[in-house]
């Protein structure tokens, strides 16, 4: 390692994005779990700067776990979905409170698939269904961000919030969709320890998410925590490895006149490796290629399954 400078990252290996894998009360939250991950309260390069994000995940709940979908109970779930993510991100130059302030903005493009193995309720109470399998294509909600990080030596100190407008590709009457069709509000706090000298980092992120209310199923989701993880070691310069992780819990139940499972309060832990590689690009700037893979498991009222990730950021200039 020559220098501290060297290390330390331009982008975090995961930009604050969120994207709903079915409809956001069928047992999935408005936060994605991992998407933030090493480095992520690290400084980073002043000047805007475009991460791209490939997230696919892959989804299971057995026949005998119920999920309520756009006013209907569903059983035998089953989702795989491929997005695209764009979040271009500003990093102020000047100081903001004595540390590192930025603003991104993110959206995805993608595909989901959707499949029901049984309709048990639907909207108007209507007879038992065999069967539902939905397919589509379009855009996720918009999600702006904002963060300030403050570097001591080799601790490094971050708070963000988040927010979700409901402009995605959604329809009651559909399995499959890409928007939340609410507004969500997220926020927290996050730690990154990076020794250039030994090559270590260990990061963690936990925040808190409220939720709206669907207007159109009349749900509203409760308030979730959650705690996303990573730690790595450095080979190189440029080239780390190591593990990252995420444990999800909803601290307040469901409710709304569409709730009619209850609070309905979901958890999941996932765990898995990651890679990561830095590739300077001239003016001291660098890019960055991260790929990780995450296993779920001890889930409640959600469907698990595994998800991977392979992120790159460019700078595009101070």
């Amino acid at each position: 390692m020559k220098t501290r400078r060297s290390m330390l990252l331009c982008f975090a290996t995961a930009l604050a994005v969120a994207p709903p894998v079915f409809a956001d009360e069928g047992g999935v939250s408005f936060w994605l779990p991992g998407q933030f991950g090493s480095f992520a309260a690290a400084p980073g390069t002043p000047g805007l700067s475009m991460p791209f994000i490939y997230y696919h995940t892959t989804t299971d709940a057995e026949g005998g776990r119920t999920f309520p979908i756009g006013g209907r109970i569903v059983a035998g779930l089953e989702a795989r979905g491929d997005l695209v993510f764009f979040a271009p991100t500003w990093v102020f130059a000047e100081p903001v409170a004595g540390g590192q302030a930025s603003v991104g903005v993110a959206t995805a493009f993608g595909t989901l698939l959707v499949e029901a193995e049984a309709t048990l309720q639907g909207p108007r109470g209507n007879s038992f269904n065999v069967g539902r399998r939905d397919r589509r294509e379009g855009n996720a909600d918009l999600y702006p961000s904002a963060s300030i990080k403050w570097n001591r030596g080799v601790h490094n100190f971050m708070v963000y919030s988040m927010a979700g407008l409901p402009v995605g590709a959604y329809d009651a009457d559909r399995l499959a969709n890409l928007g939340t069709n609410h507004y969500s509000l997220d926020g927290g706090g996050g730690y990154t320890y990076l020794d250039p000298k030994k090559g270590h980092e260990f990061s963690a992120v936990i925040g808190l998410t409220h939720n709206w209310e669907n207007p159109d199923t009349d749900y509203e989701n409760g308030t979730d925590a959650h705690l996303d993880w990573a730690a790595s070691q450095f080979f190189s310069e440029r080239l780390h490895a190591g593990l990252v992780g995420y444990v999800y819990q909803q601290v307040e139940g469901d409710s709304g006149a569409g709730a009619t499972l209850g609070p309905f309060k979901s958890q999941v832990i996932g765990a898995g490796p990651q890679l990561g590689y830095f590739i300077p690009m001239g003016n001291q700037q660098k890019a960055y290629v991260n790929l990780k893979g995450i296993y779920e498991f001890d889930s409640e009222n959600r469907a698990d399954g595994w998800n991977a990730w392979i992120t790159v950021a460019l700078p595009l200039g101070p």
